[in-house]
């Protein structure tokens, strides 16, 4: 009977609170606008639902709605597509003038003159010279976080090119009949694409496949289906019988497999190759990522760490580009990933050169605040360069100072992707770029950015 009594009670006082807050929805929009109006429905809609759960009984229905909570918040926040602003619009007097402080009575006494003043919550001093906008936090997150000093280029790209050099020797000693063309040195460091030193430096391994003998099937017209991907199918059998090209060790069901040379190098690079001599002879230390799938080398200076991805690489005209050995999974496990790293760094030199824009810098600062976001970090530069790349396209200020305008509007463009669960690629339109998220990690990251965009101080 007293249980029933405090339900009674708590549920009395949740009509109490949910009145309040229907009063409050009634007349926001006096007071707000329509556009406040709709931000504080939603932000109160989530309280009610706090209150309608804390008063009502749980049961295994609730348990349920519960569990799908943080999808529902942030998708219906994700409704509201208001433009942006890089300053908050000023409040009606009435709301935004603060509660003045109690005045002092007369009895109590004066504080010493030398007394420190109470902390203020206030955001930036009242001066207006230390009031930074949202454009120059951007910049300094850019100077402090993202730029890397010109001597660190300098000596990553060193280093890099004296281990493709270490490496070639080898591949060639180790395995003189296999034709490995240059290796080659590259990637966003070479690219002016490199924000901070996380990014790896790609060493090109490429293959020499003899000519006639080797054709390209796209992954749409195999059994696996994956546009993403290319077959690199063994031709010619009847004039040139296996056997006749030294990669022919290399086949799996009449196919060259990515994932059986994957395996020969990462078995080279973990147990062969002696990365304690080159290290010292180079001054660094190089260490194999034995734990990635990727082929990865730790390279440690007494002032820079970075990694090198190691690519075994196949130039495919038919494909529009190079094919990548890469971790894949499931039936697709033996075919060629399709790279778009060179068309997309291109594409965005190009426009940048058109008209003087920072398409360039906006990548590298999506890429640093993701990086270091908990739930953002698997936003990999991928998607981010294709958010980049269609917005680069469109008909705006490029120039420095409309670079936070842009970030926002890429915030934005990326809530919406996330909303449909759909970013397609531009260079393969077949080609989902969010398909490899979990529907959590989609959740958590559409949340992040919207509250980004509500204050995106809070992702610097």
């Amino acid at each position: 009977m007293a249980e029933f009594s405090q339900n009674r009670g708590k549920r009395r006082d949740g009509e109490v609170l949910g009145g309040a807050v229907d009063f409050l929805l009634a007349n926001a929009r006096l007071v707000l606008g329509v556009g406040g109006a709709a931000v504080l429905g939603i932000a109160t809609l989530a309280v009610k639902r706090l209150i309608d759960r804390a008063t009502s009984p749980r049961d295994e229905e609730d348990a349920k709605r519960d569990s799908t909570c943080l999808e529902d918040s942030w998708q219906e926040l994700g409704l509201l597509k208001a433009t942006p602003r890089l300053q908050p619009q000023p409040r009606p007097a009435a709301l935004s003038q603060p509660v003045p402080p109690p005045a002092p009575s007369p009895s109590a006494p004066e504080g010493p003159a030398d007394a420190d003043p109470p902390t203020s919550p206030q955001l930036c001093s009242p001066a207006p010279s230390m009031c930074l906008t949202f454009q120059e936090k951007l910049l300094a997150f850019e100077r402090d976080h993202v730029t890397m000093p010109v001597a660190h280029v300098a000596l990553a790209k060193q280093l890099a090119g004296d281990i493709a050099l270490e490496l070639q020797a080898y591949l060639r000693n180790k395995f003189p009949e296999l034709p490995f063309g240059a290796l080659v040195p590259g990637g966003p460091l070479y690219d002016g694409l490199q924000a901070g030193a996380a990014d790896p430096v790609r060493l090109l391994v490429p293959l020499a496949l003899e000519p006639g003998l080797w054709g390209l099937v796209p992954g749409v017209d195999t059994v696996a289906r994956d546009p993403r991907c290319w077959a690199v199918r063994r031709t010619q059998l009847e004039f040139h019988p296996r056997g006749s090209s030294p990669w022919d060790r290399f086949l799996v069901g009449g196919y060259l497999s990515s994932r059986v040379l994957l395996g020969l190098l990462r078995q080279a690079l973990t147990a062969s190759v002696n990365w304690p001599a080159i290290g010292s002879l180079l001054g660094c230390l190089i260490r194999p990522r034995v734990a990635s799938e990727e082929l990865l080398l730790e390279v440690q200076h007494e002032c820079l760490d970075f990694p090198v991805a190691v690519l075994l690489a196949i130039a495919g005209a038919q494909a529009g580009g190079l094919l990548l050995a890469w971790p894949l999974e499931g039936l697709a496990g033996n075919f060629w990933l399709q790279d778009w790293y060179p068309a997309e760094a291109a594409q965005l030199r190009a426009l940048d050169e058109r008209d003087a824009g920072t398409r360039r810098r906006l990548l590298l600062l999506l890429c640093g605040v993701c990086r270091g976001h908990p739930a953002l970090g698997r936003l990999g530069r991928g998607p981010l360069t294709q958010v980049v790349l269609h917005l680069g396209e469109q008909e705006a200020d490029w120039g420095e100072e409309a670079l936070g305008e842009r970030f926002l509007q890429a915030l934005e463009l990326l809530i919406g992707s996330l909303e449909r669960a759909s970013l397609p690629c531009r260079f393969s339109r077949g080609v989902n770029l969010l398909d490899g998220l979990r529907e959590e990690d989609v959740d958590n990251m559409g949340c992040a950015l919207y509250w980004g965009l509500r204050a995106p101080e809070g992702l610097l």
